[in-house]
């Protein structure tokens, strides 16, 4: 299934004054046109450094993607539906931003 991901518009805004960041989030959402999911795992298969959190208690099951070469972080929550997967934003920073939030609470946007 195709990846729909909502909020992208709120990535490009935060990294809008970091030029290689702004490029490393740009090429990530460019590997995820050529991805088809249809398990959770085959996320961890497109993107081998990702890791998924399984949240207790929560609506969604979180994903975090490392990016730029590990250094930053994307984490979303995700949603396997019957024609697509959704990925909710729900953080986008750097590596010492991410070691300072909960994964399975942090809601940035």
């Amino acid at each position: 299934m195709k990846v729909k991901i909502f909020k992208w518009a709120n990535v490009i805004l935060h990294c809008q004054s970091d030029a290689i960041m702004r490029k490393a989030f740009n090429d990530f959402k460019n590997q995820l046109e050529y991805c088809d999911w249809k398990i959770p795992s085959d996320i961890t298969s497109s993107f081998r450094t990702a890791d998924i959190v399984p949240c207790l208690g929560q609506a969604f099951n979180r994903v975090v993607f490392n990016v730029g070469g590990n250094k930053y972080r994307l984490i979303c929550g995700y949603k396997f539906g019957k024609n697509s997967v959704v990925l909710y934003i729900r953080f986008v920073g750097t590596h010492p931003e991410y070691d300072k939030v909960k994964v399975c609470e942090v809601d940035l946007f």
